[in-house]
């Protein structure tokens, strides 16, 4: 006979070893009261149990009604995890920042049409990444999730669900709490990585904010034998690179942010695999329950649609790494001689990917990695030859004018041959309806083709 699900043990399991004889053992099976007068756990009431610190964080826990992700959780984890390898910045690191910030934008002035995106130039430790960047990861994660959570409740096995008695009718807390520890988990890892608001190609700072991490920033630096000060100005160019082309169009901020809701809406959960796991969950057994997370339990099945959404995410990635890469080492060049050495460092450590990228791909599939690089680098610096700067950053002025996939594959061909119609479009962001289905721009064809 195998066994109960959920931990259960087996009604002809007294815990002595013996067989049950039939006789009355209810003295020894009473359940465990998870509620008392007033509703609280273990007989108490709920003013009572309020009073003790455990039981008064786990209702906290369970309580939450704030989406499909725990954000409390989520950050109480991250900064827990950062205890002892953040400290407070001092006032000269944080005008270090803002003084290479401000001097990387001057740079920026005679390479590209774009104006200058910089409101506000910051210094953040990884505790003020994490407090900051949270709103964004809200936007981004719980589409993903609220799929999987929903598919957790029903997946559960007919036969458990008349054992597992409360766990059901708390399902949706319960992966809540699960994915707000991993995500916590994986934002606390990025927050000891990263370099800057942008340094994975999304814009997690408000915007017009640029930032750099003067702890992380060393790191990356460490090693390198270039001056840090060479290392810090070749940073801030790229953040500063990043906040121009948000700034200039606001609209491309919301279609990377609505390319991965798209990317939600499409997703296949794989039922299967969450079944068999939600059969090995012991709920005495805390470690069960993230060893099923991190197991793949919630490894969706791609679908058509969420392959092509992945696509077009990558595709848009690969085209704002690109030109930032194309503007930063014209403004670099002749200023930082280090800056090919330093591009390349971030070429690797891109292919590479660190341990928060694969939380994330384990967690909701997701890669945030342009994989084209290299790709729409060579596009930009053609369309900068055959057009100029001018012509090149006229490209983004439209999401139907960007290059697709296949755009990448032979640059010149784009740069030479396609016809860009700007007329009555303005360079500092078209008039895109925000509501509008992200079917536009990569991978779905451009205008004047």
């Amino acid at each position: 006979m195998t066994g109960a699900p959920f931990g259960f043990r087996p009604a002809d399991d007294d815990g002595d070893g013996d067989p049950d004889t039939g006789a009355d053992t209810s003295a020894h099976h009473q359940p465990v009261p998870t509620g008392g007068p007033g509703g609280g756990p273990f007989g108490l009431s709920e003013e009572a149990a309020g009073k003790i610190p455990l039981f008064a964080e786990i209702s906290k826990l369970l309580s939450w009604q704030g989406g499909p992700v725990n954000w409390d959780l989520a950050r109480q984890t991250a900064l827990s995890a950062l205890v002892g390898t953040d400290r407070p910045l001092g006032s000269a690191e944080r005008l270090a920042v803002v003084e290479s910030l401000r001097l990387a934008d001057m740079w920026l002035d005679p390479v590209t049409d774009l104006p200058s995106g910089l409101a506000h130039a910051e210094a953040w430790s990884r505790v003020e990444w994490v407090e900051r960047t949270l709103p964004v990861w809200s936007t981004l994660c719980d589409p993903v999730a609220a799929r999987v959570v929903a598919a957790m409740g029903t997946a559960v096995p007919e036969e458990a669900r008349s054992q597992a008695g409360a766990l059901m009718g708390a399902m949706s807390s319960i992966g809540g709490l699960m994915f707000g520890a991993q995500v916590g988990q994986a934002i606390a890892s990025l927050a000891a990585e990263v370099v800057s608001s942008t340094d994975i190609g999304l814009p997690l700072a408000p915007a017009g904010a640029a930032v750099l991490l003067p702890e992380n920033v060393a790191a990356f630096g460490a090693g390198l034998e270039r001056p840090d000060e060479e290392v810090r100005l070749f940073l801030a160019l790229r953040e500063a690179a990043h906040q121009r082309l948000f700034g200039a169009h606001p609209w491309l901020r919301q279609r990377l942010l609505d390319t991965v809701d798209a990317y939600a809406r499409g997703i296949s959960v794989d039922t299967s695999a969450i079944e068999r796991a939600m059969t090995e969950i012991d709920p005495s057994d805390p470690q069960s329950m993230q060893r099923a997370l991190t197991g793949g339990m919630f490894g969706p099945e791609e679908s058509p649609e969420q392959r092509q959404a992945l696509r077009r995410l990558e595709t848009l990635l690969a085209l704002i790494e690109g030109w930032v890469d194309a503007v930063v080492d014209d403004a670099a060049s002749g200023r930082l001689p280090g800056a090919g050495a330093l591009r390349e460092t971030l070429r690797r450590r891109r292919a590479a990917g660190g341990p928060a990228e694969q939380t994330f791909a384990t967690l909701v599939g997701l890669e945030l990695r342009p994989r084209r690089l290299r790709d729409a680098a060579a596009l930009w610096q053609a369309l900068t030859r055959h057009r100029g700067t001018a012509g090149r950053d006229a490209v983004w002025a439209h999401p139907d004018l960007l290059p697709t996939a296949d755009d990448l594959d032979d640059p010149e061909r784009f740069a030479t041959e396609t016809a860009l119609s700007i007329e009555g479009m303005s360079t500092h962001g078209p008039d895109v309806d925000p509501d509008a289905e992200p079917n536009e721009g990569p991978d779905e064809g451009a205008a004047g083709r």
